[in-house]
């Protein structure tokens, strides 16, 4: 296991500017891990994560709902629905009393992509270096951090 001054230049401030050098490279790693994972069923972070905002709600959903939901704010979420529809992993529902309004519903194609992605993540680098309790108290840790 590297620590973060074998990897970057070790000219910290003090420990809290490690810390957020830290956070922030590891969340490129974090994101790199995932795109490769993703790149099988040729998805990106964000689609994955409309899939399983989808899932998650068990009911479609409105597009402004789904936008307002994700991790990380898209102004293309639209065309991001539009690429999972034509994946068939989501379908496009009109309103019945408003035809304007637009809702969006996973299928069960998308259902058995994330069953087979979490079956990846399931044994995935990160299950293999954190224990349970120790992903606990860093969970903790970056709820503190972003003070919520």
């Amino acid at each position: 296991m590297k620590k973060i001054e074998e990897i970057v230049t070790p000219n910290f401030k003090n420990e809290y500017h490690k810390a957020v050098i830290n956070v922030r490279y590891t969340s490129n790693f974090i994101g790199v891990y995932y795109n490769s994972q993703l790149e099988t069923f040729d998805l990106t972070l964000p689609q994955f994560n409309i899939l399983r905002i989808l899932r998650g709600a068990g009911e479609k959903l409105s597009v402004k709902t789904i936008k307002e939901r994700m991790l990380e704010k898209s102004p293309n979420t639209t065309r991001l629905i539009d690429k999972l529809i034509a994946k068939k992993y989501v379908e496009r529902i009109r309103g019945n009393e408003d035809r304007r309004l637009v809702f969006v519903k996973i299928t069960q194609e998308g259902l058995d992509v994330l069953a087979q992605l979490d079956l990846q993540f399931e044994e995935s680098y990160f299950n293999e270096n954190l224990t349970p309790d120790e992903a606990k108290a860093l969970n903790v840790l970056l709820d503190k951090l972003r003070n919520e």
